[in-house]
């Protein structure tokens, strides 16, 4: 106890705010704050890839108080596919914020017309913005996540997943999406949820961060054992213990992994499912190639995740043999 404690001194407290990994992020906020949507849609236009570009426009959509400055944008430029994007998933976002993570048991019915109300919004501007920019891959993202809210069923959820897989068979971000629908909690399988993610993981390149998919579902399947005593059973048996390395081989493990956009929350993932099932130095070895940074999600699900993180890190530090 000694030790980890001194070790948890040592370190640095975790950061978990995005622009921390991703500076574009901090400029795009800036942007946003200062009313300029010209200068925020300037910086997400120059992202690398469309998966980045994907991540921009959630980010972007997480703002508070850009509804107004979006519709306007649009009412000056109709096919601005960028300002559709970030519009839809904003009402996408507010709706969930009131509809918030709880199970439906928990949520009142007052909360879902709301939510639902936002959701019906966003897909009218989105599907208004895919009409006119159908190859917008955000765009076809942000419509995973409504469909998944209004309950629209897998086959739409599918139908639109397909319609951007074919401009991007990689697309991390809308695979989460559609990996989300596969759960049974929104009327899907484990059989799906486990079999679309092994599918992607080998499908992607190695190196690639898309093997993350994996943990996500055996993550998602411990959640729904309540993350108890039966939680840890299930991350011990043989399946998902080798599937669980088996990804950490193709991604974080890989000498061709790239700490390209989503990266935090990819090495995150696998901290936190090595942290549980007990392998101190794995978990060890992410920690450290994360430094001071890290990502809320999955670590929220343990609690309050800037302790969590530290207290696991000190852990991992201190059973692995670090100084």
């Amino acid at each position: 106890m000694i030790r980890a404690m001194s070790v948890a001194s040592a370190q640095p407290r975790p950061v978990f705010d995005l622009p921390a990994a991703y500076p574009e992020m901090g400029r795009v906020r800036e942007a946003l704050q200062a009313a300029d949507w010209a200068g925020a849609r300037a910086v997400i236009e120059a992202a690398p890839d469309p998966a980045a570009r994907t991540m921009l426009v959630g980010f972007a959509a997480d703002t508070d108080g850009i509804e107004l400055l979006l519709r306007e944008a649009l009412d000056r430029d109709p096919g601005d596919a960028l300002a559709g994007a970030v519009l839809g998933g904003h009402l996408v976002r507010t709706g969930w914020d009131v509809r918030t993570g709880a199970r439906a048991g928990d949520v009142s019915a007052e909360q879902f017309r709301v939510f639902h109300d936002y959701l019906r919004r966003a897909e009218q501007v989105l599907i208004d913005a895919a009409a006119r920019n159908p190859a917008e891959v955000s765009i076809w993202c942000q419509r995973l996540t409504s469909a998944r809210g209004l309950q629209l069923g897998l086959s739409e959820v599918r139908r639109r997943y397909d319609r951007l897989a074919a401009y991007d068979p990689h697309h991390l971000p809308a695979q989460s999406q559609l990996l989300q629908s596969l759960c049974p909690k929104w009327s899907g399988t484990w059989e799906q949820v486990h079999g679309f993610a092994y599918e992607r993981m080998l499908a992607a390149p190695k190196g690639a961060h898309n093997a993350v998919l994996v943990v996500t579902g055996h993550l998602e399947r411990w959640l729904d054992a309540d993350g108890g005593p039966a939680g840890a059973h299930y991350l011990g048996s043989p399946f998902a213990r080798n599937q669980i390395y088996e990804a950490a081989a193709r991604s974080v493990w890989d000498p061709g992994f790239r700490h390209t956009y989503g990266w935090v929350w990819v090495r995150s993932s696998f901290a936190m499912i090595f942290s549980l099932l007990g392998d101190e130095p794995a978990a060890a070895a992410q920690f450290a190639a994360l430094g001071h940074l890290a990502s809320e999600d999955p670590w929220h699900y343990l609690g309050d995740h800037v302790q969590v993180v530290t207290d696991r890190r000190a852990r991992a530090y201190a059973k692995a043999g670090a100084r």
